[in-house]
């Protein structure tokens, strides 16, 4: 049998330790030369552990303090479904006072950005062509929790009510509702989710180690012509938040 890397069994003793009280919930750990040096490994092996341990929730990092034990943190479900697009009703927000939290978002929209040739795929449109980018953050008793960048053609709303998804009489309305108000109906949509490591912009924003492990979603509306409306790239971390599939049944 293969030798366990030097950094899951740092990892390992880590997790002992916490577990066995030696380290309590907001404790600083000691310095990685000292932990090195107790464990006879280089300090590069004990920051891969608890990098490791960061991305799943058990050690939490705070810039130029140190590296401490994570308090305990209830984690956030997240429902994915088309099942829970209602008239002028957030889904986020109904989650979150399941969980007795306040749900709530920021975002900043860009109107007539260029999409790039990715998007410009997704959406069946020209790489270059115009679409309105919005960029999002969700929170959870004003905690970030999930983001999401989103992007429509421009040419199918520009000139409407709905151009700027959070302006207007149908701000914060969702994908649905909006296509609605201007006569798209929108019959379904597809999601690709993947694990990857969050980028240092994502860290940034989300409160997390650059590199946490990160639930990457691809998501896109289709009309009921077969017309993508909307695609959106949406990051959940993995250590604060569940993702659920709701499948509705028709019967």
């Amino acid at each position: 049998m293969p030798e366990q890397p030097p950094y899951l069994r740092i990892a390992d003793e880590l997790r002992r330790r916490i577990a066995e009280h030696v380290w309590e919930p907001g404790d600083r750990l000691p310095s990685r030369a000292q932990i090195g040096q107790e464990c006879g490994v280089g300090e590069n092996v004990v920051r891969r552990a608890q990098e490791l341990l960061i991305s799943q929730g058990v050690l939490e990092g705070r810039a130029g303090s140190g590296t401490y034990v994570a308090e305990p943190r209830q984690r956030v479900r997240v429902v994915r479904s088309s099942a829970r697009e209602q008239p002028e009703k957030s889904p986020f927000r109904a989650d979150m006072r399941a969980l007795g939290k306040q749900g709530d978002w920021e975002s900043k929209t860009d109107a007539k950005v260029p999409a790039p040739a990715a998007i410009a795929a997704r959406l069946g449109i020209a790489e270059g062509d115009l679409c309105v980018r919005t960029s999002y953050e969700f929170l959870a008793d004003g905690r970030p929790v999930q983001l999401s960048t989103s992007w429509e053609p421009y040419d199918l709303t520009a000139g409407t009510l709905v151009v700027l998804p959070e302006g207007g009489p149908h701000a914060g309305a969702g994908v649905v509702n909006r296509m609605a108000a201007i006569g798209v109906t929108v019959s379904h949509a597809v999601e690709q989710p993947e694990p990857r490591q969050a980028t240092a912009e994502e860290a940034s924003l989300l409160g997390i180690q650059k590199a946490t492990l990160v639930t990457h979603i691809r998501r896109t509306y289709y009309s009921d012509q077969g017309r993508p409306v909307e695609t959106a790239d949406i990051v959940v971390p993995a250590a604060h938040c569940e993702i659920v599939y709701e499948i509705p049944i028709n019967r």
